[in-house]
Formats: C-alpha cells, structure tokens, sequence
C-alpha cells in the first residue's frame, strides 16, 4: 500500500491551461493528488490563456477535459471539491500590455507561499513570459518555474532559452521536467541497481551484451503535424525521454540521492557518448517514415496523407541508432534505441541483455539472460532465466521471466508521472528534473547526428504503418549478430 504525503499548501499558474497537455494531463494529475489528500483545500490553481472566458467557462472545459480525455467522472463530489481550487485568467502572456493585474490580484496573500509557474507552452516564449513575471512583480522568493519539453530544437535555442529564463529564476528554481522521468519503472530503476547488491557486479561490459531502449507508438502525427514536421522523432522523442533512460541505465552509483549528485553522474555518461559522425551514420543509425497500413487492425493513412493534401517532406517518423559510451564501465557494449510512430504496439521498455553462457551443457545455444524493465503500457519488471521444463523425456532447458507487475503487486492506485513530478516541484525536488548543461550536452550529441544526417543527404527509409519500422532497422542489428525485441 502507498502512502501519499501531503504537500504545504501552495498556488499555481498554468500557462497555456487550454491547450492539450494541460486538460489531458496537468488538471486531471493534480485532481488525482487531491482526491488522495496531498493538496491541501486552500491551495490556489489559476489557469492562464489567450481565449477569453469566465471562470465558470474554464472550468467547464477542465471538467470536460477530465471526462473526454482521462475518461473520469467529473460529476463526483471530489471533483467538484477540486473544481472551487480553480480560477482563470485571460491573458497574453508575451505581451506586457495585457491585464496582468487580473493575476497579481489572483495570487494577492500568498508571497509566502511555493508559488509554481509551469509553462505548457512553445518554448520560443519561455523567455518572455518569465520576464513578464518578473516585471508583474509576481516572482517571489519561493516561486519555481517548470519549463515543458522540447526545450529548444538545437543546442544553439536552447542555451538561448535557458539563458532567458536564467535572468530570471535561479538554476536550483528552473524544473525542466520530462514525464519519462516520473515514472515508477524509470524511478524504481535506481533503486534496482543502487539498493541490491546482487545488480552493481554484473552491472558493466563484463556481464552485459547489450541494451535496448525502445519507445514505440501506434498514433500518429494526428493534428501536431505542422508541429512535428519541423521537428521529428530525433528532436521529439531521442534528446530527451531515450538519452535520459540511457543515462539511468549508464550512469554510475551517485554519492548520495540529492538531485545534483543525480544529475552530475547523468551528464557524465552524455559527455562520454561517442559522435556519431559521417563516417558512421549509414552503419549506426537509420531514419523512417511511416506509409499507410494496417495498425490493430485499422486502415490508417501515411505520414505525407496526415500532414495534408500536396505534402512533401523528409522529416522521420521512426529513428533507430547504435550508441557508445566510452568509458571503462561500458566500452564494447552497444546501446541500441529505437522510437517510431504507428508502430504494431504502444510499448515503452529497456532491456538488458547478459552475455551468454560461456559453454552449453543442455543441448542448445545457451540463451543469454535478460532483464526487462516495461515503462508502458503496465508498468513492471521480468527476468527471463533459463529453468529446467518440468515433466518426463528428458532434461528440456526453457526461459521463462520472474514476473513483477505493479498493478497485481500493489493494490492502491499509484500516481502516474505527472502527479509525481508536479508534487515533487511543490516539495523543491530537482532529483527528477533536468539541469541546464544536461540539456545542453544532449542537444551536443543530437545534433551532430543530426548534421551527419543533412552532410550525407541521408532520406527517410519508408515502411508500412504496423511494421516494426524500416528493414534497415532490422539490419543495424543483425550486422552485429543481434535482434530487437518483437514489438508484438
């Protein structure tokens, strides 16, 4: 069972509070933590938009939003409890002309309180609105701003932005929060490694073959095509949620849990990544682009179809890449990380694959061990050992997984990512939250492949929505006498 620990009372704004991020996920996160008593009745939540509309009216939308797109019942007592916590104020959050007052009047009494600033909106204008902040008189001494991915779309934006906001805020009051970070699979990963001693000697190039990291989604671009197309998988999915698992994955043991010990040993391993350059990018990475097909069984168009009539484009959809940490722990042991959109399955894991017995002694190749961490769809665990088949005829050597699930294993609702990491901003824990050079050295790695990728003319390889991505994908692995983990 566990036990949720309510946090001090608190007020916070969310920019872009009509937008899709913030109806699907930040109201019904923050109701979640509410109906489990973490956010105290006299806390104070103020949504911030460009449409005008009463309060009355936005909080018609956010219980719409709770009904239509997490699918709860807004007509429960506990959700209209949680609706009285809400204001609304229209506003133009670039513009300094517009009716600030309507929120300083909004957070009147509560300089004393954590006051949150978590902006759900394009990065261009993080800058701005945190000026606008500051030039309301709004920032306290206890105020936090959470800055919503992508941050930036190349290492030169994103000093940029973390500069601006820098003028600002504090480094140790700047929340650069992903949501793969909140979950318990990623969390309860240091914990594997940090808190068994069965893991830590094992856990290095002389016991480990290689590590896949996978992402994979069955929707597709839907209505963020014109988003998307200046973007793709590399910048959307690659820089930030698979290059922070493979730093939780990588990294070594830190000197203690406080964030910045974290997060030092994460931009470690980034800066040991080694450049993937021109002269390896055919043989270390591959780009996609879904076609129309058949995903769950359902017809779907491709990636050009959805962006619209006429379109063209070489944007990927689907990138697979061969990494290298270059150090002592981890050199020979290729990380592999994939991620695409309409793939057969919505799966999101890491999986650990041990060397192989040196010698077989049953009559077949010896299958190496592998661990197993499934971030998505049901949150868990397995380690697939080698067992004897139970019955007559013989000794018969199966791999069969030790099976934890979270959602047999414990039987209360657990919070999901965002519910974690916004209470986690209101107690002032960094731990799961990005530093500025950590950002940035990311931004470093992806964008030289990025630049090798434009140096070589490299065009996306096509493959059929429900596949499990380009046949190049297939062979990056083979060439090293590997495979990917099915994805069905």
């Amino acid at each position: 069972m566990a036990e949720f620990v309510p946090v001090p009372s608190f007020d916070l704004v969310v920019f872009g509070a009509s937008g899709d991020l913030a109806l699907r996920k930040l109201f019904p996160s923050l109701f979640h933590r509410y109906k489990d008593g973490q956010i105290p009745d006299d806390s104070r939540i103020v949504g911030v938009a460009r449409q005008v509309m009463t309060k009355d009216a936005f909080r018609q939308s956010v219980s719409e939003g709770f009904a239509n797109l997490a699918k709860g019942d807004p007509s429960s007592p506990e959700f209209q409890a949680f609706l009285a916590l809400i204001d609304y104020v229209a506003l133009d959050a670039t513009k300094a002309d517009g009716p600030w007052d309507h929120l300083v009047q909004s957070l009147a009494d509560g300089e004393d309180k954590v006051r949150v600033f978590y902006l759900s909106t394009p990065p261009s204008v993080f800058g701005g609105i945190c000026a606008q902040l500051r030039d309301a008189g709004l920032v306290s001494p206890a105020s936090r701003v959470v800055l919503e991915k992508p941050l930036g779309r190349d290492l030169m934006s994103a000093k940029a932005i973390n500069d601006a906001v820098a003028e600002v805020f504090s480094e140790d009051r700047v929340y650069r929060i992903d949501h793969y970070l909140g979950k318990e699979t990623v969390q309860n990963l240091l914990v594997l490694r940090f808190a068994n001693a069965l893991f830590e000697p094992v856990w290095s190039r002389a016991a480990i073959d290689h590590v896949q990291i996978t992402v994979a989604e069955t929707i597709g671009v839907g209505s963020r095509g014109d988003y998307y197309d200046k973007s793709g998988a590399m910048r959307d999915m690659v820089q930030n949620h698979l290059l922070q698992l493979l730093c939780l994955v990588a990294m070594e043991p830190p000197n203690s849990v406080d964030a910045d010990a974290i997060r030092t040993e994460k931009i470690k391993v980034l800066q040991a990544l080694v450049p993937i350059g021109p002269a390896d990018i055919a043989s270390h990475s591959v780009r996609g682009q879904y076609r129309a097909g058949l995903v769950e069984k359902e017809a779907v168009k491709g990636y050009l179809e959805d962006l619209g009539p006429d379109r063209t484009s070489s944007t990927e959809t689907y990138v697979a890449l061969k990494a290298e940490i270059a150090n002592w722990r981890w050199s020979g042991v290729p990380f592999y990380l994939r991620t695409g959109k309409r793939l057969p399955s919505r799966r999101s894991e890491i999986v650990v694959t041990f060397r192989p017995p040196p010698h077989s002694l049953f009559g077949h190749g010896g299958e190496a061990n592998q661990l197993v961490m499934r971030l998505q769809p049901d949150e868990g665990m397995e380690m697939w050992l080698q067992i004897k088949e139970p019955g007559p005829g013989g000794l018969r050597v199966k791999s069969v997984p030790l099976d934890l699930s979270y959602e047999t294993a414990f039987t209360l609702r657990y919070p999901d990512a965002y519910e974690r990491l916004l209470m986690d901003v209101v107690r002032g824990n960094l731990s799961l939250f990005m530093r500025k050079d950590e950002v940035e050295s990311a931004w470093a790695w992806v964008d030289q492949v990025i630049a090798a990728w434009e140096s070589a003319g490299t065009q996306p390889d096509p493959y059929a929505a429900g596949s499990d991505g380009p046949l190049q994908a297939a062979l990056l692995m083979d060439r090293d006498g590997r495979k990917w983990r099915d994805l069905i």
